[in-house]
């Protein structure tokens, strides 16, 4: 039991570093597009949100989870997730910042972190639920 807590701490601390490496190529992206185009936040948002997501998901299918699963059918459910999320927080995100005047830096993170927390749920017992740590390890 002990070791299984464990197991999930380590999890949670992995999905964690990822995230915020994701994170750091999202913001990188996102600024790049807002400070040197016309473009107004979503157009800038979500080519940044996609570039994330592709690293994230590549790094936790791995190293996080350890899934041997089918790569394309769990890449379809993280899509199914982000086909709800992305027009959810690009419009609200768009609101926030174009509408309502909000920072558009402010507005970013806010979409991030709500990104983290439900993301971690669904890969955790969705995607990855029932192949988690079934990826066999590389021999050297």
């Amino acid at each position: 039991m002990e070791n299984e807590k464990n197991k999930e701490l380590i999890r949670a601390v992995k999905f964690t570093l990822f995230s915020i490496s994701a994170g750091l190529i999202e913001i990188v992206s996102f600024s790049l597009l807002n400070e040197l185009t016309e473009w107004s936040y979503w157009p800038c948002y979500l080519i940044a949100l996609v570039l994330s997501v592709l690293w994230n998901f590549t790094l936790n299918r791995r190293f996080t989870f350890r899934s041997a699963a089918n790569v394309p059918v769990a890449m379809m459910k993280v899509a199914a997730y982000y086909a709800v999320f992305t027009p959810l927080s690009t419009l609200l995100g768009n609101h926030l910042a174009e509408g309502l005047g909000w920072n558009e830096y402010l507005v970013t993170g806010l979409n991030m972190v709500l990104n983290f927390v439900t993301e971690f749920l669904y890969q955790r017992y969705f995607v990855f639920g029932d192949s988690i740590d079934t990826a066999k390890k590389e021999k050297k």
